[in-house]
């Protein structure tokens, strides 16, 4: 800008001193005019405006003014974009920055704003620094074209410049903590993973992580808002947990482990006995239901021993609800166990119960064989005795018999709940088995009715000697037995006829009746049984000889001697002979001088 001063004629001549330079943009510059009167000004602050050049005058000139109107249009201006680091990583801290430059012809600082839009939700507008420069720091940065809008000022004309940028996965790291652990098996234990960014990284990760448990299986959870993701389980085993975060969009996959323990629960063993109390024999179902205890959970597994007396040593497998059921007609009263021996996962444990087991009732049932039967003959009397439901099982102990004849009879049951006895005393009247209880069994009793009919009999007949001679003394016998199957030995008496006898002898205990006589004859000797209670009458006979039997004569004379012609008594006597006796009868023929 040039101001030229010059003399007004009439004067003439070339002013010195001084011009004021004033204007638009603040200026106010004065400068010494040259030899030719002229000052010029050099600068680039111009605004639009009136530029007006005051001389301030010298001894010679008086000052004037001059004015000129002067148009200052914008100048172009440029942006360049800088990003450090670049490439990054998600959510590491990215400066970038703005330079702001003028475009010659134009020159300067620009100022004002620029602002920064680019991927990741950058929009943000700073103002230039006295360089003409803005920055902005992110985390939140993504790969894509980060754009910085010069807004432009008075001076400059807004612009824009661009760069693309490369923000890269950062890497994570997975931490993992189990709460409770050690834990006990089926207890609740919570898993977590929390999943960081690792520097220069930053932000919070989102996603999934999938957590491998011990036992095989897995579960997958999404992080929440704080990089963190939490399974429950009662499920957990010994061994290592391992986290795997499947990584996004900003950060890379990564893995954690963590070692647990997971210690045996303790369990509970519950008892029922249905019915109780029972009866001896019935059937009793025993059922031993094994529990976890808090804070374990789940269905125990394995085996429970039942124990008990009577030698009770049963083991069986827990079903799928864990619970295992004894089913047994052999239970007696006292105290059982049943242990549970435990699994991988459960401690073992004891359940007691009582068993109340109450005698059963009995029935006791007689039968005679065979019946009805014969005097003496052999019968035999059962009695079976059998549990009366629900009792079961075989009776034991002793049955007592008693009975008409005299029976009365005590004899054990065998191994199939029967006792017998045989008699061959046994009469008319009713047979009682009394079944005198057991342990296990209450006393029962049971009678029928016997018929005992008289036997047959048989009588043999004897003589002795035989044959005889007259007079002898014979002894004749008549033994009565039974006929079978009778048996035993008939009483009563036995009358003897014919052959010069009819004699009733009572039979001795051997069933024999005997008599002597010495007056047989030659004939038949019947000997007729009347019968007894027991026994039937019969006869027996036998044929008897009876000889004559020898004779002697004694003869005397009286007087002897005598004289002729004297009376003489001659007298023969005859008399038996032994074996024979009796007094002979007849006559006697003398014969003599």
């Amino acid at each position: 800008v040039c101001a030229t001063v010059t003399a007004v004629a009439p004067g003439s001549g070339t002013p010195t001193g001084t011009v004021t330079f004033t204007g638009p943009g603040g200026l106010n510059v004065t400068l010494t005019l040259d030899a030719g009167g002229t000052a010029c000004l050099t600068t680039t602050e111009l605004e639009t405006g009136t530029i007006t050049a005051t001389y301030n005058g010298d001894e010679c000139f008086t000052s004037s003014t001059g004015a000129v109107d002067l148009a200052v249009n914008p100048a172009s201006s440029a942006v360049s974009v800088t990003v450090e680091p670049n490439p990054s990583v998600c959510g590491e801290t990215v400066t970038v920055c703005a330079t702001v430059t003028a475009v010659a012809p134009g020159s300067g600082t620009p100022t004002g704003t620029v602002t920064f839009t680019g991927p990741g939700g950058l929009n943000e507008t700073v103002t230039l620094d006295a360089g003409g420069t803005a920055c902005v720091t992110t985390t939140g940065l993504e790969t894509g074209t980060v754009t910085v809008t010069y807004a432009g000022d008075t001076c400059f004309l807004p612009s824009t410049g661009s760069l693309d940028v490369t923000v890269n996965q950062a890497s994570s790291t997975v931490s993992v903590t189990v709460e409770p652990n050690p834990s006990v098996c089926g207890e609740t234990v919570t898993v977590c993973a929390t999943v960081t960014a690792v520097a220069p990284g930053s932000g919070t990760p989102t996603g999934t992580v999938t957590f491998l448990l011990p036992d095989g299986s897995t579960q997958v959870a999404g992080l929440d808002a704080g990089g963190t993701a939490c399974v429950t389980t009662t499920a957990l085993e010994t061994g290592t947990v391992t986290a795997t975060y499947a990584g996004d969009t900003c950060f890379l996959a990564s893995t954690g482990t963590f070692d647990v323990t997971v210690n045996q629960a303790a369990s509970t063993v519950s008892v029922t006995v249905a019915p109780n109390p029972s009866v001896c024999g019935e059937t009793v179902t025993v059922c031993a239901t094994v529990t976890a205890v808090a804070p374990g959970s789940g269905t125990p597994t394995g085996t429970v021993t039942f124990t008990g007396p009577g030698g009770l040593n049963v083991t069986l497998t827990l079903d799928a609800e864990g619970t295992a059921c004894l089913t047994t007609s052999s239970l007696t009263t006292g105290t059982y166990s049943a242990n549970y021996n435990g699994d991988s996962c459960f401690a073992g444990s004891d359940g007691l119960f009582d068993v109340t087991v109450n005698q059963a009732a009995s029935t006791t049932t007689v039968s005679v064989t065979p019946d009805p039967s014969v005097c003496g003959e052999t019968v035999t009397v059962c009695a079976t005795v059998t549990a009366v439901a629900p009792g079961s099982g075989t009776p034991t102990g002793t049955v007592t018999f008693t009975g008409p004849g005299g029976l009365n009879t005590t004899v054990p049951l065998d191994a199939g709940g029967t006792a017998c006895v045989t008699t061959s005393s046994l009469t008319n009247g009713t047979v009682t088995a009394v079944y005198n209880g057991g342990e296990c069994f209450t006393s029962s009793t049971d009678a029928t009715m016997v018929t005992v009919n008289p036997a047959s009999s048989a009588v043999s007949v004897s003589v002795e000697p035989d044959p005889s001679v007259c007079g002898e003394t014979v002894t004749v016998c008549a033994t009565v037995t039974a006929v079978a199957p009778g048996s035993g030995t008939p009483t009563g008496t036995v009358t003897f006829t014919g052959a010069g006898m009819n004699t009733t002898v009572p039979l001795d205990a051997g069933g024999t009746a005997c008599l002597t006589t010495t007056e047989l004859e030659t004939g038949t000797v019947t000997a007729v049984y009347n019968g007894d209670g027991c026994f039937t009458s019969s006869t027996g006979t036998t044929p008897v000889t009876v000889n004559q039997a020898a004779s002697t004569v004694s003869v005397t004379v009286e007087p002897d001697p005598s004289v002729c012609g004297q009376s003489v008594t001659v007298c023969a006597t005859v008399t038996a002979v032994a074996p024979g006796s009796g007094t002979p009868t007849g006559t006697v023929t003398f014969t003599g001088p």
